[in-house]
């Protein structure tokens, strides 16, 4: 189970030849309550059995497109490590699980593709952010919210320091006081503020490990990156650095070894909570400005939007929360039908917008309807 990224978001849209399962619910992190979480979700998969049989599927079918989600309901480990919120996702030869820091709605759908939008809020603009938590012993990425965080699993990062250079410790490897390494035989890797060209090599070596490895967890990803480590390192860490979303300006001073996932959560919010606000402030004046000078590239238009979206152009959204356009749009003509109420093969155009923009690499901004500029029921910046 892995956390999803917007590379997972492009996949998962781009998958139209249904039938799709998506499947969202609440699941707790402890406690007694964990217990009700596999019965929840058997409910859930009863409900896309039920749906997909309507949609004319042989029953042999439907169990066999179910049969992996059956399997999860069914691992008792795969229940034991659950954040706030679960959501699987079901297509022919497809099977993806998310745990996610959103306090999901329980949700079964069936179409013919997948239904994200209850992920969004994890890509707008103050959506989320990521800790990297890295000392000498241990190398932790978490993903957060304005919420909560969760620790992400990386496919190979090192352990530790020694872990990354072949270091094998029953070979003349000591710890030093407080922790750090160094070699018997001479030449330490490093142990403080004064280190030796060596020693910064080896961190610098160090770094560029787990850098690499970070490349493709984080590969697509627009979300500010907070480093947590003690001082000295942060411009070793900069200078080895690839991820364009380092917060370079400050970051968690101190051994993260010392600190809960909690405690780097509060730390990291305090950074990045006036980067999304101040984000926010500016996009909406560049907004403003070219509305108000008539340029073309500002639009408040719905269908004009919609399809700017879709092919990419727009480079700022913002879109109400908790209000909804429907309608439909052909890709193909390029034309935008609008309705005041929903009707048969609609869909909500203002998440279809929001949707296309994040997965065009677009920031999206879900604010509530009196603070989407000039007023208006939705706002662009499109980057031609």
């Amino acid at each position: 189970m892995d956390s999803v990224t917007i590379d997972d978001l492009k996949a998962l849209i781009e998958r139209q030849d249904g039938p799709c399962v998506s499947l969202f619910m609440p699941t707790h992190r402890a406690g007694a309550d964990t217990q009700q979480d596999p019965i929840r979700f058997r409910n859930l998969l009863r409900q896309a059995e039920e749906r997909l049989l309507a949609r004319g599927l042989r029953r042999p079918d439907v169990n066999a497109l179910l049969e992996p989600a059956r399997k999860l309901h069914a691992d008792s480990a795969f229940w034991w490590h659950q954040s706030d919120g679960l959501a699987v996702f079901l297509a022919e030869d497809l099977v993806r699980s998310y745990r996610v820091p959103l306090n999901l709605d329980e949700l079964a759908t069936v179409a013919d593709r997948f239904h994200v939008k209850p992920l969004l809020p994890l890509f707008t603009g103050d959506g989320r952010f990521y800790v990297l938590a890295i000392s000498q012993n241990a190398v932790r990425l978490l993903q957060g919210t304005r919420h909560s965080v969760d620790e992400v699993e990386v496919p190979d990062m090192p352990a530790s320091l020694a872990d990354a250079l072949g270091i094998d410790e029953k070979e003349g490897v000591q710890v030093r006081s407080g922790g750090a390494y160094s070699k018997a035989e001479g030449g330490g890797i490093f142990h403080g503020h004064d280190v030796t060209p060596q020693e910064k090599a080896h961190i610098r070596q160090f770094f560029h490990r787990v850098d690499e490895r970070l490349r493709p967890a984080l590969s697509g990803e627009r979300a500010p990156l907070v480093l947590a480590a003690v001082d000295f390192l942060f411009p070793i860490y900069e200078d080895a650095n690839s991820y364009g979303y380092l917060v370079t300006d400050e970051g968690i001073e101190g051994n993260p070894e010392e600190l809960s996932n909690q405690a780097l959560h509060q730390g990291a919010w305090a950074i990045v909570a006036p980067l999304f606000k101040q984000a926010q402030a500016e996009a909406a004046a560049e907004y403003a400005q070219l509305a108000g000078s008539g340029d073309v590239r500002a639009s408040n238009q719905p269908g004009e939007v919609v399809a700017a979206a879709y092919h990419g152009r727009v480079k700022t959204l913002f879109v109400p929360v908790g209000v909804q356009q429907w309608g439909r749009f052909d890709p193909e003509t390029g034309a935008v039908a609008l309705h005041t109420d929903a009707e048969r093969d609609d869909e909500d155009l203002l998440d279809f917008a929001a949707i296309h923009t994040l997965v065009n690499n677009g920031a999206v901004y879900a604010v509530p309807p009196d603070q989407v500029p000039g007023g208006a029921l939705i706002a662009a910046v499109f980057r031609y």
